[in-house]
């Protein structure tokens, strides 16, 4: 096969897909994605047939637990993907919406006006709801998309293309919308990022690694997050039986998700008293506990935690902590070792949470909620493309208005330059 032919073709169609659905109403778009949802709650079983041979796959090449985790389409995550495009739906569309509009003095009216990206690329390992989810969000913003994912998951992101193009050809949409590189080979990524001109954007969702290759490699603007090295601080003014829940929760219900804690802070004021029930719930639960020396003074079993361990995104029960003298001491560690996505101060102290909000400069930042909350499905945006950890015009989770880009619109009635 030639592979740089072969994404070429492919792209050049998701171009012409592009354009065509550019002008399709909300009520069809929406019609096709509830029956794109119906049909894959009625297919579940051929998914998970489907998908059982990328996991006895994963497993005889020795993948870890929490990669075999990610890949795994269980009833409940198929629902949750079929809920997610019914969510997609039902969301106002973006396309077309004006912004704002402003007079000038020679009467003409100027204004902005949301309109679709284009052809979206998206590149992405594991996680073969990212299919579903990207399809949803690109078709409602009025995108096409190609998606390009991990060898590891082939059997099962085939399956689910299969069922979305075939609700699309029965609802008239050009099938060039759906575009997808079955093509394992590495090549194919590098042929795609070549595509200026025919893919306006790429959206790359994997391990750093991933990113920073697709990153230094593309010809395309990308949108990324390399890494996601969240915080939780516990501060003296905290309801301590709540941080308790909510770090836990951060660390624990999917350690293998870029909005995982990665770093607890605890404010020295009550950290003794905090720290005993705490790291006892966590040792029960299988975490490894790294800690600073004054953590390692209230419980020797916590091993060192090195400097370098601050900025490791874990994706596993390991979780690093530290001491600090207080709020002022805890912004500062984030800002030095945050990956700039998700961080949360558990207090009840209002200014102080005040000040978290204002002074913390990530994507999210949240009061008294886990950091497992950093998730478009979460926030009502029906699912998510990734999140962003860019400072361009998306950042935090990506949403179907941070799948448009705007165009300035002139009305007049026959103003001339002089």
């Amino acid at each position: 096969m030639d592979i740089k032919s072969y994404v070429l073709e492919k792209a050049k169609d998701a171009k012409r897909g592009a354009r065509a659905i550019a002008t399709v109403s909300s009520d069809k778009k929406n019609s096709a994605l509830r029956k794109m949802a119906a049909a894959m709650r009625k297919k579940t079983n051929e998914l998970q047939t489907e998908n059982k041979k990328d996991l006895a796959a994963a497993r005889m090449k020795g993948l870890s637990k929490v990669m075999i985790d990610r890949l795994a389409l269980t009833t409940k995550r198929i629902d949750e993907m079929a809920q997610g495009l019914i969510d997609i739906a039902g969301l106002p569309d973006p396309v077309g919406e004006i912004i704002k509009m402003w007079k000038r003095p020679n009467g003409m009216t100027i204004g902005k006006m949301r309109v679709p990206i284009g052809v979206i690329g998206i590149i992405y390992e594991s996680r073969p709801n990212v299919t579903a989810d990207a399809t949803g969000l690109c078709l409602k913003s009025g995108n096409a998309v190609v998606l390009r994912g991990g060898s590891e998951a082939i059997h099962s992101n085939t399956a689910i293309v299969n069922i979305l193009r075939g609700v699309a050809k029965k609802e008239g949409i050009h099938e060039g919308v759906i575009t997808f590189i079955d093509v394992p080979d590495r090549q194919a990524i590098m042929e795609m990022l070549k595509l200026e001109g025919i893919i306006d954007l790429v959206i790359p969702r994997g391990g750093e690694g991933l990113i920073r290759a697709v990153t230094e490699n593309s010809r395309i603007p990308v949108l990324k997050h390399y890494k996601g090295v969240c915080h939780v601080f516990v501060d003296r003014d905290a309801d301590l039986k709540m941080a308790e829940d909510i770090c836990f929760n951060a660390k624990v219900q999917r350690p293998g998700t870029c909005n995982a804690m990665e770093t607890m802070l605890v404010d020295a004021k009550i950290a003794r008293k905090f720290l005993a029930p705490m790291l006892k719930r966590f040792r029960k639960a299988g975490v490894l506990l790294k800690g600073c020396p004054k953590t390692r003074k209230i419980d020797t079993a916590v091993a060192v935690a090195e400097q370098e361990d601050y900025y490791m995104e874990y994706v596993d029960k390991i979780l690093n902590i530290k001491i600090v003298k207080d709020i002022d001491e805890a912004m500062d560690h984030i800002a030095t070792y945050s990956s700039s996505h998700t961080e949360t101060v558990v207090t009840n102290d209002y200014a102080k949470s005040m000040r978290f909000l204002r002074e913390v400069d990530s994507a999210s930042v949240f009061v008294n909620i886990s950091t497992r909350f950093s998730d478009g499905f979460q926030f009502g945006l029906g699912a998510e493309m990734g999140i962003s950890t860019d400072k361009i015009h998306a950042r935090g989770p990506m949403g179907l208005e941070e799948l448009t880009c705007t165009k300035f619109i002139g009305l007049g009635n026959g103003q001339l330059r002089t």
